[in-house]
């Protein structure tokens, strides 16, 4: 699996397996370092990102290869993405290090340029992530892909991309909680709150409709059953958004 990762997208394969490596340092530095921060040990955040941009950039490399734009072009867009993304897991674990937070920290000049340089590079993730999913919906159903296949990887990418811009309203209100402060109770590892709305919910369950929605169109023979789910997926999405802006905690 590794090889042919590797073999479809190096550049990406490597950062997801990079990744993979800090997770593991991340969830080693748990067990090591006691130290919390809003109530939790300060290594859950770097490992929790760490595990998310290995997803990413493994599904991204995989399903990208199907994409027919020119190498280059697609060369472009996966070292902007890859170099994003080292750029701020740099940043999350040497906020981690110092004991301080990485997102929504202004408390001194150098917080305050590591959160907007955070803020800078995610956005231009993004953005190359939304060309990487305009080649896919450019590419034609004749390149030997199933079509439920090739409906799965253009909606996971769109949903993906959306969901992902999502994160500029937490970034817009320097906060994810909705109704109360951040770092109250919240669900164990996700730290979602309980007690008021929290955008994170949304942003997550939109993000990972880059995995589900090809796998399906994978597994399945159905255009119309990878439509549905997307829409159902859309919706669920939504729901979350429109929840956590009320102020209500997820699940309860």
């Amino acid at each position: 699996m590794l090889s042919e990762l590797l073999r479809r997208n190096e550049v990406l394969g490597w950062t997801a397996i990079g990744h993979g490596v800090l997770f593991l340092i991340a969830l080693a530095l748990t067990q090591i370092d006691g130290r919390q921060l809003a109530g939790i040990n300060i290594w859950i955040k770097p490992m929790k990102f760490a595990i998310s941009i290995a997803l990413y950039t493994a599904t991204f490399a995989w399903i990208y290869h199907h994409a027919s734009a020119s190498g280059g072009a697609k060369a472009l867009v996966s070292w902007v993405i890859a170099g994003t993304l080292l750029w701020e897991s740099l940043c999350i674990f040497l906020q981690a290090g110092r004991g301080v937070g990485s997102h929504f920290n202004f408390g001194t000049l150098f917080d305050g340029f590591i959160f907007t340089s955070m803020g800078v590079m995610i956005l231009i993730n993004m953005l190359a992530a939304g060309v990487g999913a305009w080649h896919c919906w450019q590419t034609a159903p004749t390149i030997g892909l199933k079509p439920a296949y090739l409906w799965g990887i253009r909606l996971g990418m769109l949903l993906f991309v959306l969901a992902g811009l999502e994160g500029g309203l937490m970034a817009a209100r320097l906060q994810h909680a909705v109704g109360v402060p951040d770092g109250g109770p919240g669900l164990r590892i996700l730290n979602w709150s309980t007690e008021g709305g929290d955008l994170r919910a949304a942003h997550f369950v939109g993000m990972h409709a880059l995995q589900a929605l090809p796998l399906l169109g994978y597994c399945v023979g159905s255009v119309w059953a990878v439509w549905g789910a997307a829409a159902g997926w859309a919706g669920v999405t939504a729901w979350l958004l429109l929840r956590a802006l009320a102020g209500r905690p997820f699940p309860g």
